[in-house]
């Protein structure tokens, strides 16, 4: 039996020191061929879709006994593979495809001898168990591809940024995730021209957005984190939200979401013998760890609350900052990275309600707890303004506190971009604090499209900055204390 080619995939998500997960898409193409579906009533059978995926130590072609997996419809036909019983800081290869078959029972497809010539062999390294090893990251947001009707603008200038990557890959730069910021997709074309409503629309925009060749390669030899900001559901959400639209266009949006973006991330659990994914996540926020480096990705968009009374309006929930407090508070030692789709600091001259200096009870409460905890090495990780830049904050009452903010964004962006004089870049910054906390070492603001580079040890962390065609733009350092 020939092993076919996933449609969209493979994207390897999270991989730890002892697993990995990789999602992968299928195509029910008996239900779109007309000969096959008259054959099938006919002769009353039906055709079943399976994932395969098989792993073996990188360089030894000794492939384990493929993993069989169904492909579920009710998620455009995808489904995730586990693999187990990983070595930490090891390499492997794997392969991973797709069949169909009239066999219900995937035992039969084990006993089955399966034609693998036809599938890419890949290669990832398995995350570190070493607590002061040292990482180095890709992270950005906003790719913007441009869909009216049935065609495609924009895509290939978009893609190319992540050809830049890859390029760095291939020239031994060792890169251990990609991390992306939201607006992985722009589901509302122009805010206004042709927006997604429909299931089949979103889970379309993803195939498109997804299957393009330089992210999917890029996507199936690192580990890839993700999370949405608003054109993941439509531009500014949740500030001008109907009714209708949270019963209407929220569940589509989050159902598409949550199969292309979070199914292979650490956010859904496993089941008791780690062979699949279970259960349905009641947030939208996870963490995860490699090496020196401890990670929160943030749900900054779908549990936002608005009131005209400030401590009441909200952009996370009670029950996530409670977790974000517990995760800083851990006394782990390693470097925190907050991953936040819109930025913590610095702000816009004039305020944005759409980002957290919209929202200075929660920016508070944060800051507030980093300060009264001693809690070090805090970096914010975030996109959406268009441009990137970085930035410390300090404490004149604290010599020891400082809380690092990084911005990249976007890897493609065909329109204007914000220049450095639309943003506070020094002084004071607005919170509702009785500390003052200042804006220091900031800058440069790059406003073009780009892509970061963090490398960082237990010490300091470099951002290296890049254009979207791979020319180094700018580097900054900042230094652990």
């Amino acid at each position: 039996m020939k092993v076919k080619s996933l449609t969209v995939g493979p994207i390897l998500g999270a991989v730890t020191e002892s697993n990995a997960r990789i999602f992968g898409r299928g195509n029910d193409w008996s239900s779109s061929n007309s000969f096959l579906k008259w054959w099938n009533n006919i002769f009353n059978t039906k055709q079943y879709f399976y994932g395969v995926a098989r792993i073996s130590l990188s360089g030894t072609s000794n492939f384990t006994t493929p993993n069989i997996f169904r492909l579920n419809p009710i998620f455009d036909m995808s489904g995730v593979n586990i693999f187990n019983d990983l070595s930490p800081d090891q390499e492997y290869e794997y392969q991973m495809g797709w069949i169909s078959s009239n066999w219900e029972n995937p035992a039969r497809i084990k006993e089955t001898p399966l034609d693998w010539s036809g599938i890419k062999i890949y290669k990832f390294k398995s995350a570190s168990a070493q607590k002061n090893q040292p990482r180095s990251f890709i992270f950005g947001s906003c790719r913007y591809l441009l869909r009216l009707r049935s065609g495609s603008y924009f895509d290939s200038r978009g893609d190319k940024t992540f050809r830049s990557v890859l390029k760095q890959i291939d020239a031994q730069r060792e890169t251990d995730a990609l991390i992306m910021l939201g607006d992985q997709i722009y589901a509302d074309d122009l805010n206004f021209v042709s927006p997604d409503k429909r299931i089949d629309q979103f889970f379309q925009r993803y195939q498109e957005v997804f299957s393009q060749p330089y992210i999917r390669e890029l996507m199936a030899r690192i580990p890839t984190y993700m999370t949405l900001d608003d054109h993941e559901i439509e531009d500014n959400w949740s500030a001008r939200a109907t009714q209708k639209d949270w019963v209407t266009l929220f569940p589509v949006a989050i159902h598409a979401y949550l199969t292309y973006q979070l199914s292979h991330s650490p956010l859904f659990e496993l089941s008791a013998d780690r062979s699949k994914i279970v259960g349905t996540p009641s947030k939208l926020w996870y963490s995860f760890t490699d090496g020196c480096c401890d990670f929160f990705i943030m749900d900054a968009r779908t549990e936002r609350y608005f009131s005209d009374i400030e401590e009441d309006k909200r952009i996370i929930s009670v029950e996530q900052m409670e977790s974000l407090k517990e995760w800083l508070a851990d006394d782990s030692g390693k470097i925190k990275f907050i991953g936040s789709s819109v930025p913590f600091f610095p702000d816009f001259k004039e305020t944005d309600a759409d980002k957290w200096s919209g929202f200075l009870y929660q920016r508070t409460e944060i800051l507030d707890f980093i300060f009264t905890n001693k809690i070090k090495q805090v970096v914010f990780l975030s996109g959406d303004v268009h441009c990137s830049m970085s930035a410390e904050l300090i404490c004149d009452e604290e010599p020891d506190f400082k809380v690092v903010s990084i911005i990249s964004s976007a890897f493609f962006w065909p329109y204007a971009h914000n220049q450095a004089k639309s943003f506070q870049l020094e002084g004071e910054l607005k919170t509702l604090s009785a500390h003052k906390y200042h804006l220091t070492n900031a800058e440069p603001v790059n406003s073009i499209d780009n892509f970061t580079r963090i490398s960082v040890d237990p010490k300091a962390l470099k951002a290296e900055v890049f254009s979207r065609k791979g020319e180094l733009v700018s580097t900054k350092k900042h230094i652990f204390s």
